[in-house]
């Protein structure tokens, strides 16, 4: 069976960090492992309150899961601090980890910092050049190149610069385009790129987005699906999950809060050439 690892936070409120990741590789087919960053206190209104976990023990929580279960990718979310990014870059550099996907979380859903802002710098230094594919959104770009995004052109214009830092893709995420009907993510590569549409969903339920679409690709590459169709999977994973939101949470049902993504739905069909 094929494996996949998440190195994140957990999500006390289910909706993203490990939990979104782990039902994600459920729904591909894929055996998910975790190593945990941090502790949070979260609902659908908000983050209250967050821990990290020691680096030593995430350091032992990767190596762990490398031994014994390795796996054929992995992702990481949220990290919280540049001492965790500096180890779990040397934790994936070390055991060699393949097909890693970076999700550089720095704000929660709510708009809560989920990333001390002394440690943005080094998710570029230590991460960037080890990843397979980057998902910032628009403001996460922003903070990783240090020029605004805020269109569909400067999305690949930050692709490229991405690319140039290390990376072997970038993977531009739009949601928080501001107009239109229409959500365009921008994908580059070092060969080339592409733009991927959907119809804007008008909803509150987007808590683990960023998440589910990044475990939804981290999966697809450890099936062995090429670049773009892993990408391709993944968006439409997100997209039909958001549709079909199970409008969970008080608060997001009296307008104050941001509701989980309805992981049930199921994943694209395998190509012939995937297997367990």
């Amino acid at each position: 069976m094929n494996i996949a690892l998440t190195i994140a936070g957990s999500d006390s409120g289910g909706g993203a960090g490990i939990q979104a990741d782990l039902k994600t590789f459920h729904q591909f087919g894929v055996f998910g492992t975790s190593a945990i960053t941090a502790i949070t206190a979260q609902n659908t209104a908000g983050v209250s309150a967050w821990e990290a976990v020691s680096t030593a023990l995430i350091a032992r929580q990767i190596d762990a899961v490398a031994a014994d279960l390795p796996p054929a990718a992995v992702k990481s979310g949220m990290l919280g601090s540049a001492a965790i990014i500096a180890v779990v870059g040397e934790g994936i550099a070390r055991h060699r980890l393949p097909h890693y996907v970076l999700d550089p979380v720095m704000v929660a859903t709510s708009g809560d910092r989920l990333l001390e802002p002394a440690a943005e710098s080094a998710i570029a230094r230590h991460l960037v050049p080890l990843a397979a594919v980057v998902t910032p959104n628009l403001d996460e770009a922003a903070m990783l190149v240090g020029h605004e995004v805020a269109t569909p052109d400067q999305m690949e214009r930050a692709g490229r610069a991405l690319v140039a830092m290390g990376a072997r893709a970038a993977l531009i995420k739009g949601g928080h385009l501001a107009r239109g009907n229409t959500i365009v993510d921008v994908l580059v590569t070092t060969g080339g790129g592409a733009r991927f549409t959907h119809p804007r969903l008008v909803t509150a339920s987007t808590h683990g987005t960023g998440c589910t679409l990044s475990a939804a690709l981290a999966a697809g590459l450890a099936l062995g699906r090429p670049l773009e169709r892993a990408v391709t999977d993944a968006l439409d994973f997100v997209h039909r999950a958001i549709a079909a939101a199970p409008g969970l949470g008080t608060a997001q049902q009296q307008g104050a809060g941001h509701g989980p993504l309805n992981h049930f739905v199921p994943a694209p069909p395998r190509p012939p050439t995937d297997g367990l």
